[in-house]
């Protein structure tokens, strides 16, 4: 078990480990102040060079108490299906990444258990979502593009309401403030949300 349950918190903390040849992501409650770090949740590593996507998330450090993973469906699929499972393997729901609108902004789709969509998430701004694309084709320039001051917002929505976001906080690491208090009857799995708050990052090379 995590040395916190996520399933009854709303408001996290992620933030990216500097490490060579590997993904790692800490993952904590919200701090007080809304932008540091609070209790530890988990861990989360994804090792590089994988046929498939897997990343998995630990309680801590020693890797012996899974907490969930996130394994792509298939080696190469545009349309990038995730499945998320706990440690005994249990099918919690599914990301699903939205092909044709992710062009211009990312977006992504939730599903339960059940494979019943609960919720979905978009790149906030457009403009910024169209910049951002356009400088990583820049010659020289877009090798440093996760190094400049370049927002990168997500709302979540369940249905057409609007409970929550992932805000990255502008620094040398990727960090970001996750809230998603707006799902006040906590109907989306906590374990689904930070995966895909953690596959943002990761599963698109941020």
């Amino acid at each position: 078990m995590p040395p916190v349950d996520p399933s009854a918190h709303d408001r996290f903390f992620l933030s990216q480990r500097i490490r060579p040849m590997i993904n790692q992501y800490e993952v904590s409650t919200l701090g007080p102040d809304g932008n540091s770090a609070g209790e530890p949740v988990c861990f989360v590593e994804q090792k590089r060079m994988k046929l498939k996507e897997d990343l998995r998330a630990f309680a801590d450090d020693s890797k012996t108490s899974e907490v969930f993973r996130i394994k792509a469906q298939q080696v190469w699929d545009p349309r990038a299906r995730y499945d998320v499972t706990d440690a005994g393997g249990q099918h919690l729901g599914q990301l699903a990444k939205v092909f044709g609108r992710s062009l211009l902004r990312s977006t992504w789709r939730i599903y339960d258990s059940a494979g019943n969509q609960v919720g979905w998430a978009r790149e906030r701004n457009l403009i910024v979502a169209l910049v951002r694309r356009f400088i990583g084709f820049v010659p020289f320039i877009g090798g440093f593009a996760d190094w400049l001051p370049i927002p990168y917002h997500f709302d979540y929505f369940a249905g057409d309401d609007r409970i929550g976001g992932l805000e990255r906080i502008l620094g040398v690491r990727d960090r970001y403030r996750l809230d998603v208090s707006g799902d006040a009857e906590r109907a989306i799995d906590r374990r689904v949300v930070l995966a895909l708050a953690v596959g943002m990052d990761a599963l698109q090379a941020r």
